[in-house]
């Protein structure tokens, strides 16, 4: 299995394999067609509050990665969640955030998930 972490502002690269945006929100300034993106799954992301409860700087990473691998268990992200497991099974996958600190983010989280 194949994965990795890139900020989506980083050019594509030839072996980037599947794009997949893992942020909720489209980034900003950046153009759809300059992205590259394969796919957007949002039901994939962390919820709006965790995602504002974390960003405030409420708690540490790894309670944020507990809540956050607790809301992928729910029916509509386990089988998006599935769905990237497969196809990262037949190719590379590489996960895109606008995180300026991807090591830090829920795509970390799920690049953990996908590889464990």
């Amino acid at each position: 299995m194949s994965v990795s972490v890139r900020r989506i502002y980083e050019p594509p690269e030839p072996d980037d394999g599947l794009r997949v945006l893992v942020d909720r929100l489209w980034p900003r300034g950046l153009a759809k067609e300059a992205a590259h993106v394969d796919e957007w799954p949002k039901g994939l992301t962390p919820s709006t509050e965790l995602r504002q409860w974390y960003h405030a700087g409420e708690g540490s990473y790894d309670e944020f990665r507990r809540r956050y691998v607790a809301e992928l268990d729910a029916p509509e992200p386990a089988e998006l969640l599935d769905g990237l497991r497969k196809s990262a099974r037949e190719g590379h996958v590489t996960l895109l955030t606008a995180s300026k600190n991807p090591d830090s983010s829920h795509a970390h989280v799920l690049a953990g998930l996908l590889e464990g």
